[in-house]
């Protein structure tokens, strides 16, 4: 290996994967992984990070991202939401359809990946949002370059996108052979849920509005629909104890993946709306502690996937509404790193499993090429963690537009400080370096 062929190199740190820990240091080149050891010499040229008493990940892959761009700018758009990425050591993400207009055919997602072109700092992919009137043209359309697959709305969505009965929802799952992303809630339950509210209603009752049973419907709908076609799903967004039961008594195995937010990790009802109101309110909804200790639990064994921000930004405006009238969603994708370490240091999740949940099981999942491990001809991403960098959040490290968080304050175990995006330092000491350089995400699809 020439002394020009190497870019950087990595030194002193402890590698985290899913499969374990191991002090080494790590060589890029070209974009890639290039070799991996300890005591590896810097050729002539070669910058160093020195990464002693660091934690080295994997650059993590979020899979499911709401960055409002086109329609809703004043919230987010790509470039706010990519730069909020990266700086969290968020190197890939996948984005939602329900946009204005939404990404439901090939010119919308064409769309999204110029707007992305130059402007986002990390790699990127779309979904297409399945509706009625596209069911059928799926199976056409998902493979396209950039298409990160297809998501599904069973409840209240945006615009067109919502797929609320079974007869739809079989049209869209025997359309194609990818992964199908699902938002799971009952939309005949919500819709009569919202229409018998009381007078007196808050935002501490949205967990009962957006209830148990409405997941749990919606749930059971889909997987009896899964094992009916045959075709490969991923839950979004768990949020009840009894849907991780069911996914355990059911046993679908490699049709049916799951995936849980740090919000519903780290958050509960009814302290949550008593403390932050609106601004934890997101769907589904925060439930209590029972719920919590289950999802956790899932997480920790595997019955849960995978980690996915469902970053959703609105302004402290939009928050301020009195409910229903508040809108739902929390940001998300910058605090996903120091909220997971945040577990391990308090025991209930090691640090291989934030790399398998938050940067390898997304690539497992979807098919995403190239992420997810630092093995040698890997994609060069790297998010490196200081386990000293404690303490509470602050604010003026948020990157996102709507720059609010209900984590401003909390006590962290550290911090990501520098984001590698193939090869090349992408974000250090709470700065973009350089012009964004995100490129369209690679999918295996055999």
């Amino acid at each position: 290996m020439s002394s020009q062929e190497v870019d950087l190199l990595v030194s002193g740190g402890k590698i985290v994967e899913a499969d374990g820990v191991r002090e080494e240091d790590i060589l890029l080149s070209g974009g890639k992984v290039a070799a991996r050891g300890q005591g590896l010499e810097a050729p002539e040229g070669c910058e160093v990070i020195d990464a002693t008493g660091k934690l080295v990940f994997p650059g993590l892959v979020d899979s499911q991202v709401h960055f409002r761009e086109p329609g809703f700018p004043h919230k987010e758009d790509i470039a706010t939401g990519a730069l909020a990425a990266i700086a969290g050591g968020v190197t890939a993400f996948c984005e939602m359809p329900n946009t204005n207009p939404p990404t439901t055919d090939p010119a919308a997602l064409e769309d999204k990946l110029a707007r992305a072109r130059g402007r986002a700092a990390a790699d990127h992919a779309f979904f297409l949002g399945a509706t009625e009137e596209n069911a059928d043209k799926l199976c056409d359309w998902e493979n396209a370059p950039g298409c990160a697959g297809i998501k599904v709305f069973m409840g209240s969505s945006t615009g067109t996108l919502l797929v609320p009965d079974d007869a739809t929802l079989e049209r869209v799952l025997r359309s194609g052979s990818r992964r199908v992303a699902v938002h799971s809630e009952d939309d005949p339950m919500l819709k009569e849920a919202y229409a018998n509210l009381g007078e007196e209603i808050s935002v501490v009752d949205h967990p009962t509005v957006r209830s148990v049973e409405c997941a749990v419907r919606s749930t059971t709908r889909l997987l009896d629909l899964v094992e009916k076609t045959d075709r490969k799903v991923h839950l979004l967004h768990v949020s009840t104890a009894e849907e991780v039961e069911i996914l355990r008594e059911r046993d679908l195995g490699e049709l049916v993946t799951a995936e849980v937010t740090p919000n519903h990790l780290f958050l509960t009802a009814p302290h949550c709306y008593e403390e932050y109101g609106s601004y934890a309110q997101m769907n589904p909804p925060v439930r209590d502690a029972r719920h919590q200790e289950v999802i956790r639990g899932a997480l920790a064994d595997g019955t849960i996937t995978c980690i996915g921000s469902d970053h959703a930004p609105h302004t402290a405006e939009e928050k301020a509404k009195p409910y229903p009238y508040c809108p739902s969603g929390i940001p998300g994708v910058q605090t996903i790193l120091p909220l997971l370490m945040t577990a391990v240091r308090d025991g209930w999740l090691r640090a291989e499993d934030v790399s398998r949940v938050a940067s390898k099981a997304a690539c497992d999942i979807y098919g995403i090429e190239g992420k997810g491990s630092l093995s040698v001809g890997s994609d060069a991403d790297v998010a490196i963690f200081d386990p000293e960098e404690r303490g509470p959040l602050q604010l003026d490290w948020l990157r996102s537009r709507v720059a609010w968080s209900p984590f401003v304050g909390m006590e962290l175990a550290g911090w990501p400080t520098t984001t590698i995006l193939r090869g090349r330092v992408a974000y250090k000491d709470h700065a973009l370096v350089g012009e964004p350089a995100g490129q369209p995400l690679r999918y295996s699809l055999g």
